[in-house]
């Protein structure tokens, strides 16, 4: 049984990729910062349904934290199979009003995160010349976004971040991907008041907010035999937000 790490699980969109892994025979590792009683509850949930799930707590912005989720998921459930790095913070603020401390945190979360994930994994991964590692970006990394620029930066060097490791790692079998989703339903997006919801929903030509299941779908398939033959691209799951 192959086991997936998804950090970030107990937000909208890692819950929801959790339950589509666990639905298709995945071991969850359902990795966790904030939010242990929402993460322990997903896992409760599945493990009630009959899934393997278990939650694992890692600050993934720190390389100590990182290791030792590993070194738990190992004993666990053995190597991660799919890593899925979906932890991540945002923020908005005018470019001047940014502190040196939101952007090192900013960057310190959203690639370092993906740095250290990404490094712990990787050697399993390697020995067995198979292995998929899913980053979540944003459309907001692919075309930037006035008053994030912190965030556009960070979500923008994930997708540098991918397509270069792609490269390295394909000859190992192993395939790196993206995905950027635009306007999705999350807790995440509480910030902006019900008008700028209504405007970025009428400049999504399908004309409604993305899912946290839409994006797990997207994430599910870039994990999948389906998409083998796939590596460094980045799939947008926007609703044609930035065609």
């Amino acid at each position: 049984m192959k086991t997936v790490l998804i950090t970030g699980a107990s937000g909208g969109i890692g819950q929801a990729a959790a339950r589509l892994f666990a639905q298709n025979g995945y071991q969850v590792a359902a990795g966790y910062c904030h939010g242990a009683d929402r993460a322990q509850a997903l896992c409760a949930a599945l493990r009630k349904e009959g899934f393997s799930a278990e939650p694992f707590y890692a600050d993934v912005s720190s390389e100590v934290d990182v290791r030792e989720m590993f070194r738990s998921i190992a004993q666990t459930f053995g190597g991660v199979d799919v890593l899925v790095n979906n932890a991540g913070i945002a923020g908005q603020k005018l470019f001047t009003d940014i502190t040196d401390a939101e952007f090192e945190q900013m960057f310190a979360v959203n690639v370092g995160g993906v740095f250290h994930c990404c490094r712990e994994a990787i050697p399993y991964m390697v020995r067995r010349q198979c292995g998929k590692i899913i980053n979540i970006s944003s459309v907001w990394g692919v075309s930037g976004a006035s008053c994030e620029v912190h965030y556009s930066a960070s979500k923008a060097a994930v997708i540098g971040l991918t397509k270069a490791l792609a490269k390295e790692l394909g000859p190992s079998k192993i395939c790196v991907n993206c995905v950027a989703p635009g306007v999705i339903d999350t807790p995440m997006n509480a910030c902006f008041d019900e008008q700028t919801m209504h405007t970025l929903t009428e400049d999504t030509p399908l004309m409604r907010l993305g899912t946290p299941e839409d994006v797990a779908q997207a994430i599910f398939f870039l994990a999948s035999a389906a998409a083998d033959f796939i590596t460094g691209q980045v799939l947008c799951t926007d609703g044609g937000f930035i065609v």
